[in-house]
């Protein structure tokens, strides 16, 4: 079928609608960092204080959507750009629907991070770089992919043999390597209230 049958089907409820229903505005959250630098643990820790306080919200993460919606992708560099692509499409989707999503992707290209900034209103991109050094992320290795990456057995990894292009004007900076998850959550909590994400009375606790 060309594209020119494909019309865009347009729907009753939108997502004012859906923003009014949840009480929250939809956003997404977008961890990037390299492999090991904390951002799959802090996305989590994020995401349990705003469901404590009732905030409606999903968390993607890299390994877990590889599972399923891109387990057909590898790790070249074209399929990394796919990988995130579809991740950028998917959250827009979350956004639509007056979620706050939680995405925790290396995502290492600024091209591609541009693309799925583009996808949204200029306030529904919230980028969180978390800054750990390599040193610090090697050394923690948590899933022994460092290691494999140094002997040759895994190519294209980024920090090895693939680089990591860092934020220019990330929202949100994480020292990971020199704070709390506490501490950090209560960073990106604070922006969000502060930027009116979510309700300033909102009484949470970490």
């Amino acid at each position: 079928m060309s594209k020119e049958n494909i019309v865009w089907h347009q729907q009753n409820i939108t997502k004012e609608n859906r923003k009014k229903l949840l009480n929250q505005k939809p956003c997404i959250l977008w961890f990037t960092g390299l492999s090991g630098s904390g951002k799959s643990t802090i996305a989590n820790a994020v995401e349990a204080e705003l469901f404590k306080i009732g905030r409606k919200t999903y968390l993607l993460d890299g390994d877990n959507v590889r599972h399923g919606l891109n387990k057909d992708l590898g790790f070249s560099e074209l399929d990394r750009i796919e990988n995130i692509r579809r991740i950028g499409e998917v959250s827009k989707l979350f956004v639509d629907a007056g979620i706050i999503v939680i995405t925790a992707f290396i995502s290492p290209f600024k091209a591609d991070r541009q693309i799925a900034r583009s996808l949204v209103k200029y306030d529904e991109f919230i980028e969180v770089f978390v800054d750990t050094p390599l040193d610090i992320c090697e050394n923690r290795d948590p899933k022994g992919l460092y290691k494999k990456a140094r002997e040759g057995a895994i190519q294209n990894f980024t920090g090895i043999d693939s680089p990591y292009e860092v934020p220019t004007s990330p929202e949100i900076i994480i020292k990971n390597s020199k704070s709390s998850i506490e501490k950090n959550c209560d960073i990106i909590l604070n922006y969000l209230i502060k930027h009116g994400y979510i309700d300033g009375n909102c009484d949470y606790s970490i």
